[in-house]
């Protein structure tokens, strides 16, 4: 597994900060503002209307993050 160097969420800018209780996006917190975009689209794929549904959605993530060994 790599390593990265979190950034401490209070050195994030307070523009570019999220709601992360899980820290599952705290790897993108070496790049703020890439932390907010990826949030957005994360918001825009899982939760705003679309051909599919929301459990449909979330089966494709959960078979996708299994595929890719995700321990989470």
């Amino acid at each position: 597994m790599a390593f990265i160097n979190y950034v401490s969420p209070e050195l994030i800018p307070e523009s570019d900060r999220i709601s992360d209780d899980d820290n599952i996006l705290r790897i993108h917190s070496v790049h703020s503002r890439v932390l907010k975009l990826h949030y957005q689209l994360y918001v825009e794929l899982m939760h705003r209307p679309s051909p599919i549904t929301r459990v449909q959605r979330e089966m494709i993530g959960t078979l996708v993050s299994s595929l890719n060994g995700c321990v989470y």
